[in-house]
């Protein structure tokens, strides 16, 4: 994944918690009734979904359930307050 890839996913994340469009998959994640419960119960979905995908090689669908996947993660932090770049940070500590 391109970082600029990564980026502008979050940018559009982002975007929608602070200026919510009707009709958005993301608002309807952050805005749920059951809080950050709706967008955590996303993220063990799409995890079962790509272990699944893993266990049968097939590799479109795990490179389909990773981005999924990947999008419900950064949801998830949103909708927890943690930053992007903190976890990119993190990632980039542990290399050295």
């Amino acid at each position: 994944m391109k970082t600029d890839t990564l980026d502008e996913l979050w940018a559009v994340i982002e975007d929608r918690a602070l200026h919510p469009k009707e009709g958005s998959y993301v608002c309807s994640l952050l805005d749920h009734r059951k809080g950050i419960d709706k967008p955590l119960e996303k993220v063990g979905e799409e995890a079962t979904e790509f272990v699944l995908a893993v266990k049968n090689g097939d590799p479109e669908r795990i490179a389909s359930e990773a981005a999924d996947l990947f999008f419900h993660i950064l949801v998830a932090l949103r909708a927890s307050g943690v930053d992007l770049a903190d976890v990119l940070a993190e990632l980039d500590a542990r290399r050295h």
